[in-house]
């Protein structure tokens, strides 16, 4: 029997409104990446450092693109190190944090990668583990889930 039978599978789109409660991040918009393996994170000025003798790492995070408006500082313990190849074929170590994702009503525990996706439209991917936890993607639909408030989505105008 496969694992994902056990879930009723929540229909989302290419494109979602997501938020991270353990961050206090109410509202990020995310890209739906069954290419991708892990999640991804547009994080900056991360810092790596040692608590207890174990590897943690602060960063901020932007949920609004081209704005500085609710940026978060983030402290987590280093879950992993990954060698991750971007879509343009080059190799990066990237840290790996675990972190709640909520997305069309349901939060699923996530590895996510922390890297710089300044140039990128999405502050956010999600990959194929945090996906397969009962999820099913239409690519011709966009924000199934639900949409921020207008006056979020002003905050982040013309990018959808």
């Amino acid at each position: 029997m496969n694992k994902s039978s056990h879930h009723s599978n929540t229909l989302i789109g290419w494109r979602e409104w997501v938020s991270l409660p353990d961050l206090g991040v109410d509202w990020l918009k995310a890209k739906i990446d069954t290419g991708a393996r892990t999640s991804s994170l547009h994080a900056f000025e991360i810092h790596e450092f040692e608590r207890d003798g174990v590897s943690w790492v602060r960063f901020r995070v932007k949920p609004w693109q081209d704005s500085q408006e609710d940026a978060v500082v983030v402290e987590s313990p280093v879950h992993d190190r990954r060698a991750v190849r971007s879509s343009s074929g080059h190799a990066q170590e990237r840290l790996v944090v675990e972190m709640l994702i909520r997305l069309h009503d349901r939060e699923v525990l996530a590895e996510v990668t922390l890297s710089n996706r300044d140039e990128m439209g999405f502050r956010m991917l999600i990959g194929r583990e945090a996906l397969r936890r009962g999820y099913l993607v239409d690519p011709a639909r966009s924000f199934v889930g639900g949409r921020a408030p207008r006056e979020a989505r002003r905050r982040n105008r013309g990018k959808e």
